[in-house]
């Protein structure tokens, strides 16, 4: 069943206002595999423990790789701060490897390897909190050519990792598997 139009305000759109008042909406996003649907009435939510220690432990693990990242290649106060750029864009492309590899090569992986590599390693291992503060001391001290080249390069450059390492490994996978058939 289609959704119906709607505005911001909840009032039924006015069709000679916009041309889009009779789109249906997107379809709602679907269930995160690793967490399934709601809890049934009276069902505990117990089962959840397990994704929460799996996102600890690999937030844990991938925090310490950062940090260790951090004290093998330090960024001098005032410099551009390339270590967190490295780590981020690094963290993004790999984020886009396991992200296709787990929906495309490795189906049936075992339900806690999203949480435990993707929310949690991945998500331990990137920082947006570093980039954010390295771009607001760099502008507060007055190198604003540095900061905003770090703002921009940053989001870009993150994005462009997440998506070739997606793009890369997905046709890999898919080369694997016409190889794999042999000839036709």
């Amino acid at each position: 069943m289609p959704h119906p139009p709607h505005t911001p305000d909840g009032a039924p759109p006015d069709p000679a206002e916009t041309h889009r008042a009779n789109l249906p909406l997107p379809p709602p996003e679907p269930v995160d595999p690793d967490l399934g649907p709601e809890l049934a009435p009276g069902e505990r939510p117990e089962r959840q423990w397990p994704v929460l220690v799996a996102i600890s432990l690999g937030g844990g693990l991938g925090a310490a790789i950062r940090y260790g990242a951090i004290v093998v290649w330090p960024t001098p106060a005032g410099a551009f701060p390339w270590t967190i750029l490295a780590v981020n864009v690094a963290g993004c492309a790999a984020m886009g490897v396991l992200m296709a590899l787990l929906t495309e090569g490795w189906p049936d992986a075992p339900r806690l390897a999203r949480p435990f590599l993707g929310t949690g390693m991945l998500g331990g291992f990137t920082t947006f909190s570093a980039y954010a503060l390295d771009v607001q001391t760099l502008y507060e001290t007055g190198r604003h050519a540095r900061a905003l080249a770090d703002l921009a390069l940053s989001v870009v450059a993150a994005l462009a990792g997440v998506t070739a390492g997606a793009w890369l490994t997905r046709r890999a996978v898919r080369r694997l598997g016409r190889a794999e058939e042999g000839p036709a």
